[in-house]
């Protein structure tokens, strides 16, 4: 990441915090898998907006107008012991050299420092919540600057979530991080494909992520989320994980799967024939899915509201519903009371970047908010069709979802991931080499 777009970022919040104000972002801290071995460490999305540092064990303070530098950064020291077992850190000259901290101190200096800080400030923004034991160790440093009163020393009177001022901005997305999440959605693509390549009848749901995962790390990036690889029945749980069974052959295989590249995801679903070759009534019902996808798609555009790709994708789906006789009445009545909702329980999309559910209001002021240029979002309609009463058996276990990752652009939008595989002449096309 460009040392420069992190100075744009935390200037362009300094900005808006305003003058006697402060702000605290804590890393994320390391979580325990199993007894002394830690789950692989991902920081927190704010902090690494922010800085691109990457330690645990850290915390930064924004000071707007503080003569010694506003930008300080509360990291581990360089300790060459502790490098040997776990790795190199940055220490207090890394910090400034490579992340351009105007100042950087010991983390264990913290609690001696940042009351200091804190002194004859008006306003904190800070995230409460998140995690819970820095919200004790926050508020003790707050109080031990109101015991000082007496001497003249004036304490916050006011906390103000930062999420308020920093998730909007994280929410348009810059040339910068649009580039990244294109290279992000390139690499999904390239695991999309691999897998069509190698899937076939008898082969499990884990060898199938195993190659996603090959593909990921591959060309430097992880998984952005764990990988859904579901066949079968599996394809219509919407968050199915365990990727544990056997491919049948005949049966579809829904894989949603992205990478993480540079801290940026991408997010995309596709569903395929495990035997290469869709039948008829799979061809239809795919299509039928595909369509909506499309109409969706055509509504993420400037000045569209956020609801409307979604109100496309139901109209749609509603309508083949209809078509498979699997719903009865008109439409109109049909979407009014819900009655979609068995075979289609989910939104349309969710805005994507840092997180793979990205940060960001989806309304304003009660109503949907306006599609802008930089917004980048999901478009992933879906049906799900399992074994009930009034449904005939050869819609049975059909589980089909399609994603893209759509970025807002002045003059509509840009499909981030169209290099996957998508219309059933490309996937069959694919599966066939």
């Amino acid at each position: 990441m460009s040392k420069s777009e992190f100075v744009k970022r935390r200037r362009q919040l300094m900005r808006a915090m305003g003058s006697g104000a402060i702000a605290v972002i804590p890393a994320a801290p390391e979580k325990v898998r199993n007894r002394d071995v830690h789950y692989s460490y991902r920081q927190d999305s704010d902090f690494l907006y922010l800085s691109g540092f990457k330690e645990p064990e850290a915390v930064i303070v924004l000071v707007p107008e503080r003569d010694r530098g506003e930008y300080i950064l509360f990291c581990r020291e360089s300790d060459p012991q502790q490098e040997i077992w776990h790795g190199r850190r940055a220490g207090q000259a890394g910090a400034v050299e490579a992340y351009e901290a105007d100042d950087s101190f010991p983390v264990t200096d913290l609690d001696d420092i940042l009351p200091g800080l804190l002194e004859n400030k008006t306003k904190v923004f800070y995230t409460m919540g998140r995690y819970p034991e820095f919200d004790k160790h926050m508020m003790g440093w707050v109080n031990r600057v109101r015991e000082n009163s007496r001497s003249g020393v004036k304490a916050p009177v006011e906390f103000v979530s930062l999420e308020f001022l920093l998730h909007e901005m994280r929410l348009f997305k810059t040339q910068y991080e649009q580039r990244l999440m294109r290279k992000a959605a390139k690499i999904s693509a390239k695991a999309h494909k691999r897998v069509m390549r190698l899937c076939e009848p008898g082969k499990t749901e884990f060898q199938v992520e195993a190659e996603l995962l090959y593909e990921f790390h591959s060309h430097g990036g992880e998984p952005a989320y764990p990988s859904i690889v579901g066949g079968g029945a599996n394809a219509c749980i919407l968050h199915y994980t365990d990727n544990a069974d056997k491919l049948q052959d005949g049966e579809l295989l829904l894989i949603d799967a992205g990478t993480e590249y540079d801290g940026y995801a991408s997010d995309i679903t596709r569903t395929i024939p495990v035997n290469g070759r869709f039948s008829p009534l799979q061809k239809e019902v795919y299509e039928a899915v595909l369509e909506a996808q499309s109409a969706a798609i055509k509504k993420a555009i400037p000045g569209n509201h956020w609801n409307d790709p979604h109100d496309a994708a139901v109209k749609s789906l509603t309508k083949s519903l209809i078509g498979f006789g699997l719903l009865k009445g008109s439409r109109g009545k049909l979407i009014k009371d819900g009655a979609f909702r068995r075979f289609y329980m989910h939104r349309t999309g969710h805005w994507l970047g840092l997180d793979v559910h990205d940060v960001g209001d989806y309304k304003v002021d009660t109503e949907w908010r306006l599609l802008e240029p930089g917004m980048t979002l999901t478009i992933e309609p879906g049906l799900y069709i399992s074994p009930a009463r009034g449904v005939p058996k050869s819609f049975h276990n059909m589980g089909i979802r399609i994603e893209d990752d759509v970025l807002i652009t002045r003059a509509g939008n840009e499909v981030l991931s169209k290099d996957a595989p998508k219309t059933v002449k490309e996937i069959e096309a694919c599966m066939a080499r």
